[in-house]
């Protein structure tokens, strides 16, 4: 299966994706990457039958100029509604003053997180992007979202404990605040095509993960259909 991966900004070095999905060549998936915003051309989304995007709205790890305009949000919409699978990873989810259109169709805006501390992610109930997955731990970026879309359905969940003074954040009440517990993957449909966003993802032993993993390959040959 060809997959379009989109990803690399000014927090999220391309690497870690890239080199996320490579044990994932081997189970028949082959990936075009682009890094650098420039270079996408929304037309080409209709030569896949899924995308993955693990880039918020920067350029580049080094133009941190906004890619999401109101035409390459469109194209998503139109790109999934005509049928097309969008497996949204992470940063994928984080919003800017003007990606209302694309937050809509992933059904979510990125609110905040802690300093990297042990999450553990777990299914919480029976879907195809669960299946065979366990529960695992991995240090990561604990991401909460709010979650905009009414349909969206929730199949896995994050954890981690309260952080204390070790936050380099403390200055912010809310990396303080108590042990929270929060949706890291969830589905939805719209037109006749399939999203699945998923939020763990900023750290390379998250991907290499082999429960994460199993996640990745069902997530995106579910929206792929």
């Amino acid at each position: 299966m060809k997959v379009l991966l989109l990803c690399g900004d000014y927090w999220h070095p391309p690497e870690v994706p890239v080199n996320g999905v490579k044990p994932l060549e081997g189970k028949g998936f082959t990936f075009d990457i682009i890094t650098d915003a420039k270079d996408f051309d929304p037309v080409k989304l209709k030569d896949y039958p899924v995308v993955l995007l693990a880039k918020s709205g920067e350029i580049s790890q080094t133009d941190r100029d906004s890619w999401k305009t109101e035409a390459v949000q469109q194209a998503f919409v139109d790109y999934v509604e005509s049928g097309g699978g969008l497996l949204a990873v992470h940063n994928a989810t984080v919003a800017g003053k003007n990606t209302q259109t694309l937050d809509a169709l992933l059904g979510c805006r990125f609110a905040y997180h802690p300093a990297d501390c042990p999450v553990t992610v777990q299914p919480v109930k029976p879907h195809p992007i669960a299946a065979g997955a366990g529960r695992f731990c991995e240090t990561d970026e604990h991401y909460r979202l709010d979650i905009i879309a009414d349909d969206a359905d929730v199949f896995m969940a994050s954890y981690s404990s309260a952080q204390g003074e070790e936050s380099q954040y403390e200055e912010n009440p809310y990396h303080n605040s108590p042990a929270w517990i929060c949706a890291a993957g969830y589905t939805r449909t719209q037109g006749k095509g399939r999203v699945c966003v998923l939020t763990p993802g900023h750290l390379l032993p998250v991907w290499h993960n082999a429960e994460f993993q199993t996640v990745l390959e069902n997530a995106l040959r579910w929206c792929a259909g």
